[in-house]
């Protein structure tokens, strides 16, 4: 099972066992219509040009769907993935009791094919922070280009190394990798590599079925969240082939692209 897999299987499934429909809930106690990239969506959405009356839409990472709900209840013709069959379970759910048209899917971003459909935007649900390893993280951004028109959009809500996080970091206590000399910083429950911003959280035993599980001293510890500064950000996706035209000025993890010519 890859790094990835276990905190969305585990959290989705304390989503529906709880009763409730939103990945917020259960981490940052907000509902299903308070998610995280609503004012970013809010703000931006009426400053793009599409061709097309009912702009198409690919909202990979959609969760519950929240995002791809109020994509729908704006004029998008929307298809949403997630990689978790109890996510898209409570999404078809919750677009059903609204009476919108949305198609889900379960399907992880990492193997989206190239061939396929076209959209005029592809919308990023948090999900990127998600992917660590610098390869996976390449494969989303080549999927995206292929998978987006000439003239189509890519809007991205991640986390970010902000100045809040750094201060952090300056607090925090290094511990240093007898094995590979790695030097680690004491992050919220787990650590981080500063060198490439990726997280990781202890395990409370060895692994059997997670071949990305990291030893450190003696201790397991599996990568989970990847957080970069807003300037690596932009680098990176400049050298994936898209050129950022808008960055929210309150977090700078949200940020629209294009392809770049």
């Amino acid at each position: 099972m890859r790094y990835y897999y276990p905190q969305h299987v585990e959290g989705y499934q304390r989503v529906k066992a709880e009763g409730k429909v939103a990945w917020g809930e259960i981490h940052a106690g907000v509902g299903f219509e308070d998610f995280a990239a609503r004012g970013f969506l809010e703000a931006v959405l009426p400053t793009l040009r599409f061709d097309a009356p009912e702009p198409t839409v690919l909202n990979y990472g959609c969760g519950t769907g929240p995002d791809a709900c109020f994509l729908a209840e704006h004029g998008f013709r929307v298809d949403a993935i997630d990689l978790i069959s109890t996510a898209i379970e409570i999404a078809q759910q919750q677009a059903a009791a609204r009476g919108l048209d949305v198609q889900y899917a379960v399907q992880d971003i990492c193997e989206l094919p190239h061939e396929g459909k076209q959209y005029d935007m592809i919308v990023d649900s948090y999900c990127l922070q998600c992917l660590v390893f610098d390869a996976e993280r390449q494969r989303v951004f080549s999927a995206v280009r292929a998978r987006l028109k000439p003239s189509g959009y890519y809007l991205i809500s991640t986390a970010i190394m902000d100045e809040e996080h750094q201060q952090l970091l300056r607090e925090g206590d290094t511990i240093a990798d007898g094995a590979t000399g790695i030097v680690y910083t004491r992050y919220g429950a787990g650590i981080i590599d500063t060198q490439t911003g990726i997280v990781l959280t202890p395990l409370e035993s060895a692994p059997t079925d997670l071949p990305d599980a990291i030893l450190i001293n003696g201790s397991w510890y599996l990568p989970h969240r990847r957080h970069v500064t807003p300037a690596q950000l932009e680098t990176e996706l400049l050298e994936a082939g898209f050129r950022v035209i808008y960055r929210d000025p309150e977090h700078g993890g949200s940020v629209v692209c294009v392809p770049r010519v």
